[in-house]
């Protein structure tokens, strides 16, 4: 993994340009949360159907015990 930035340090990035992606899965459904992907590794996250809300931001841990946690059924 590389360098976690910390969840002060996420606050001060600037996400007006990030490049958000949504899952192959949903197949054109609106109702869908879209990733991009920050400095360090870190994630923000935010919801498809209202994009100017404010995104959920992750480090680069918090998102690798997130994505662990989904892929072993624990959420």
């Amino acid at each position: 993994m590389s360098t976690d930035s910390s969840k002060a340090d996420l606050y001060g990035i600037d996400i007006s340009e990030a490049v958000w992606a949504k899952s192959s899965a949903s197949a054109g459904e609106h109702e869908c949360v879209e990733v991009a992907v920050l400095p360090g590794g870190a994630r923000a996250v935010r919801d498809s159907k209202n994009p100017d809300r404010p995104a959920l931001l992750f480090t680069e841990s918090e998102w690798h015990a997130f994505r662990t946690g989904v892929i072993a059924g624990e959420l």
